[in-house]
Protein backbone atom coordinates (compact mmCIF):
# COMPACT_ATOMS: atom_id res chain seq x y z
CA UNK A 1 0.00 0.00 0.00
CA UNK A 2 1.20 3.58 -0.70
CA UNK A 3 1.77 5.47 2.10
CA UNK A 4 1.38 9.12 2.06
CA UNK A 5 2.70 11.97 4.84
CA UNK A 6 0.59 14.70 4.34
CA UNK A 7 2.27 17.81 6.11
CA UNK A 8 -0.74 20.62 6.19
CA UNK A 9 -1.06 22.85 9.01
CA UNK A 10 -5.01 23.49 8.42
CA UNK A 11 -7.03 20.70 9.45
CA UNK A 12 -10.19 20.97 6.93
CA UNK A 13 -7.59 20.91 4.33
CA UNK A 14 -5.76 18.09 5.63
CA UNK A 15 -8.30 15.83 6.05
CA UNK A 16 -10.02 16.79 2.71
CA UNK A 17 -6.76 15.16 1.39
CA UNK A 18 -6.61 12.28 3.46
CA UNK A 19 -9.99 11.35 2.72
CA UNK A 20 -9.46 11.66 -1.13
CA UNK A 21 -6.44 9.22 -0.72
CA UNK A 22 -7.71 6.92 1.31
CA UNK A 23 -10.33 6.66 -1.06
CA UNK A 24 -7.68 6.09 -3.64
CA UNK A 25 -6.06 3.02 -1.60
CA UNK A 26 -2.95 5.17 -0.07
CA UNK A 27 -2.74 5.08 3.71
CA UNK A 28 -2.10 8.82 5.25
CA UNK A 29 -0.77 10.34 8.02
CA UNK A 30 -0.77 13.61 9.06
CA UNK A 31 1.64 16.23 10.42
CA UNK A 32 0.48 19.69 11.32
CA UNK A 33 3.85 21.31 11.68
CA UNK A 34 7.61 21.02 10.09
CA UNK A 35 8.86 19.38 13.63
CA UNK A 36 6.77 16.62 14.00
CA UNK A 37 6.80 16.29 10.18
CA UNK A 38 10.89 15.43 10.80
CA UNK A 39 9.56 13.43 13.43
CA UNK A 40 7.64 11.05 11.80
CA UNK A 41 9.92 10.55 8.99
CA UNK A 42 12.65 9.49 11.43
CA UNK A 43 10.58 6.79 12.71
CA UNK A 44 9.03 6.07 9.10
CA UNK A 45 9.09 5.62 5.68
CA UNK A 46 6.97 7.34 3.12
CA UNK A 47 6.10 7.35 -0.76
CA UNK A 48 5.19 10.04 -1.23
CA UNK A 49 4.97 13.52 0.68
CA UNK A 50 2.62 16.53 0.46
CA UNK A 51 4.36 19.33 1.78
CA UNK A 52 2.74 23.05 2.91
CA UNK A 53 5.28 25.70 2.69
CA UNK A 54 3.79 28.21 4.97
CA UNK A 55 3.81 25.78 8.57
CA UNK A 56 4.77 26.41 12.16
CA UNK A 57 7.95 25.23 13.50
CA UNK A 58 9.94 24.78 10.26
CA UNK A 59 8.58 25.83 7.21
CA UNK A 60 7.96 23.65 4.16
CA UNK A 61 11.39 25.04 2.24
CA UNK A 62 13.49 24.45 5.49
CA UNK A 63 12.34 20.56 5.64
CA UNK A 64 12.50 19.88 2.30
CA UNK A 65 16.65 20.15 2.66
CA UNK A 66 15.86 17.45 5.24
CA UNK A 67 13.51 15.52 3.00
CA UNK A 68 16.17 15.60 0.05
CA UNK A 69 18.73 13.17 1.35
CA UNK A 70 15.41 10.43 2.00
CA UNK A 71 14.68 10.38 -2.09
CA UNK A 72 11.10 10.53 -1.23
CA UNK A 73 9.21 12.52 -3.90
CA UNK A 74 7.47 15.70 -2.86
CA UNK A 75 4.49 17.65 -3.41
CA UNK A 76 4.63 21.17 -2.59
CA UNK A 77 1.29 22.63 -1.71
CA UNK A 78 0.51 26.41 -0.93
CA UNK A 79 -1.30 29.15 -1.32
CA UNK A 80 2.27 31.32 -2.45
CA UNK A 81 1.83 31.28 -6.15
CA UNK A 82 4.43 33.59 -6.93
CA UNK A 83 6.96 32.50 -9.59
CA UNK A 84 9.78 32.77 -7.45
CA UNK A 85 8.66 30.63 -4.89
CA UNK A 86 7.37 27.66 -7.80
CA UNK A 87 10.67 28.04 -9.03
CA UNK A 88 12.84 27.86 -5.40
CA UNK A 89 10.17 24.66 -4.68
CA UNK A 90 11.26 22.92 -8.09
CA UNK A 91 15.07 23.44 -7.47
CA UNK A 92 14.62 22.19 -3.68
CA UNK A 93 14.03 19.36 -5.78
CA UNK A 94 10.11 18.96 -5.57
CA UNK A 95 8.24 17.00 -8.80
CA UNK A 96 5.87 19.33 -8.27
CA UNK A 97 4.21 23.02 -6.81
CA UNK A 98 0.02 22.95 -6.59
CA UNK A 99 -0.86 26.11 -5.95
CA UNK A 100 -4.45 26.72 -3.68
CA UNK A 101 -7.23 26.39 -4.02
CA UNK A 102 -6.63 23.24 -5.69
CA UNK A 103 -9.57 20.91 -6.57
CA UNK A 104 -9.16 17.30 -5.50
CA UNK A 105 -9.21 15.64 -8.90
CA UNK A 106 -6.41 17.86 -9.97
CA UNK A 107 -4.51 16.41 -7.14
CA UNK A 108 -5.15 13.48 -7.50
CA UNK A 109 -3.98 13.74 -11.18
CA UNK A 110 -0.88 14.93 -10.01
CA UNK A 111 -0.26 12.45 -7.35
CA UNK A 112 -0.48 9.51 -9.51
CA UNK A 113 1.75 10.81 -12.13
CA UNK A 114 4.33 11.24 -10.08
CA UNK A 115 3.74 7.77 -8.48
CA UNK A 116 3.83 6.14 -11.87
CA UNK A 117 7.39 8.28 -12.07
CA UNK A 118 8.69 6.49 -9.36
CA UNK A 119 7.36 3.31 -10.60
CA UNK A 120 5.27 3.18 -7.03
CA UNK A 121 2.15 2.05 -8.63
CA UNK A 122 1.75 -1.44 -9.63
CA UNK A 123 2.80 -2.21 -13.34
CA UNK A 124 0.64 -4.77 -13.23
CA UNK A 125 -3.03 -5.39 -11.93
CA UNK A 126 -4.62 -9.11 -12.06
CA UNK A 127 -8.04 -8.51 -11.16
CA UNK A 128 -11.88 -9.98 -12.26
CA UNK A 129 -10.26 -12.31 -14.44
CA UNK A 130 -8.01 -9.78 -16.80
CA UNK A 131 -4.11 -8.35 -16.52
CA UNK A 132 -3.75 -4.87 -17.37
CA UNK A 133 -0.59 -3.76 -17.58
CA UNK A 134 -0.22 -0.06 -16.49
CA UNK A 135 2.63 0.54 -18.28
CA UNK A 136 1.99 -0.23 -22.12
CA UNK A 137 -1.85 0.47 -21.09
CA UNK A 138 -2.77 -3.37 -22.77
CA UNK A 139 -5.16 -5.06 -21.61
CA UNK A 140 -5.88 -9.55 -21.68
CA UNK A 141 -8.44 -12.08 -20.59
CA UNK A 142 -7.28 -15.54 -21.07
CA UNK A 143 -4.07 -14.40 -22.76
CA UNK A 144 -6.14 -12.37 -25.43
CA UNK A 145 -5.55 -8.80 -25.58
CA UNK A 146 -8.73 -6.70 -25.57
CA UNK A 147 -8.68 -3.46 -27.23
CA UNK A 148 -10.05 -0.68 -25.53
CA UNK A 149 -9.93 3.65 -26.66
CA UNK A 150 -8.47 5.54 -24.15
CA UNK A 151 -11.71 6.37 -22.48
CA UNK A 152 -12.31 2.91 -21.36
CA UNK A 153 -8.72 2.65 -20.19
CA UNK A 154 -9.24 4.81 -18.22
CA UNK A 155 -12.63 3.74 -16.77
CA UNK A 156 -11.65 0.12 -16.47
CA UNK A 157 -8.71 1.27 -14.61
CA UNK A 158 -10.30 3.31 -11.97
CA UNK A 159 -12.71 0.27 -11.28
CA UNK A 160 -9.59 -1.68 -10.99
CA UNK A 161 -7.99 0.36 -8.90
CA UNK A 162 -11.53 0.66 -6.62
CA UNK A 163 -12.73 -2.68 -5.71
CA UNK A 164 -15.52 -2.73 -3.93
CA UNK A 165 -16.07 0.34 -3.72
CA UNK A 166 -19.57 2.54 -4.79
CA UNK A 167 -18.68 5.29 -7.21
CA UNK A 168 -21.03 8.18 -8.15
CA UNK A 169 -21.11 8.79 -11.47
CA UNK A 170 -19.89 12.75 -10.93
CA UNK A 171 -16.58 10.98 -9.67
CA UNK A 172 -16.62 8.54 -12.58
CA UNK A 173 -16.66 11.23 -15.03
CA UNK A 174 -14.47 14.00 -13.37
CA UNK A 175 -12.00 10.95 -13.10
CA UNK A 176 -11.87 9.97 -16.73
CA UNK A 177 -13.02 12.91 -18.35
CA UNK A 178 -11.31 15.31 -16.33
CA UNK A 179 -13.87 17.74 -16.47
CA UNK A 180 -16.97 18.58 -14.20
CA UNK A 181 -20.05 16.08 -15.29
CA UNK A 182 -22.77 17.64 -16.79
CA UNK A 183 -26.27 17.16 -15.30
CA UNK A 184 -28.19 14.81 -16.86
CA UNK A 185 -25.23 13.03 -18.86
CA UNK A 186 -25.57 9.66 -20.37
CA UNK A 187 -21.69 9.49 -20.70
CA UNK A 188 -20.87 7.16 -17.90
CA UNK A 189 -23.81 4.54 -18.43
CA UNK A 190 -23.41 4.65 -21.99
CA UNK A 191 -19.43 3.91 -21.63
CA UNK A 192 -19.73 1.34 -18.86
CA UNK A 193 -21.87 -0.90 -20.88
CA UNK A 194 -19.96 -1.41 -24.11
CA UNK A 195 -16.99 -1.86 -21.55
CA UNK A 196 -18.77 -4.27 -19.56
CA UNK A 197 -19.04 -6.24 -22.92
CA UNK A 198 -15.68 -5.98 -24.22
CA UNK A 199 -13.96 -7.15 -21.06
CA UNK A 200 -16.71 -9.59 -19.62
CA UNK A 201 -17.85 -7.92 -16.40
CA UNK A 202 -21.35 -8.27 -17.23
CA UNK A 203 -21.69 -9.41 -13.94
CA UNK A 204 -18.54 -7.78 -11.74
CA UNK A 205 -19.27 -4.19 -12.61
CA UNK A 206 -22.64 -3.53 -11.15
CA UNK A 207 -25.19 -0.26 -10.67
CA UNK A 208 -25.74 0.82 -7.71
CA UNK A 209 -28.84 2.44 -7.24
CA UNK A 210 -29.00 6.28 -7.04
CA UNK A 211 -25.22 6.23 -6.98
CA UNK A 212 -23.11 4.66 -9.83
CA UNK A 213 -21.43 1.73 -10.00
CA UNK A 214 -19.26 -0.76 -8.08
CA UNK A 215 -16.85 -3.19 -9.17
CA UNK A 216 -17.80 -7.02 -7.19
CA UNK A 217 -15.03 -8.77 -7.23
CA UNK A 218 -13.65 -11.17 -3.90
CA UNK A 219 -10.38 -10.61 -2.58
Amino acid sequence: MIQVLIVEDEKPISSLIRLSLTKEGCACTCAYDGAQAADLLERNRYDLILLDVMLPEVDGFELMEYIRPLEIPVIFLTARSSVRDRVKGLRLGAEDYIVKPFETIELLARVDVVLRRYKKRDAVLEIGGLRIDTGSMQVWRDGEEICLTRTEYELLLLFARSPRRALFRETIYERVWGEEYPFGSRAVDLHVQRLRKKVGWEHLLQAVNKVGYRLEVDG
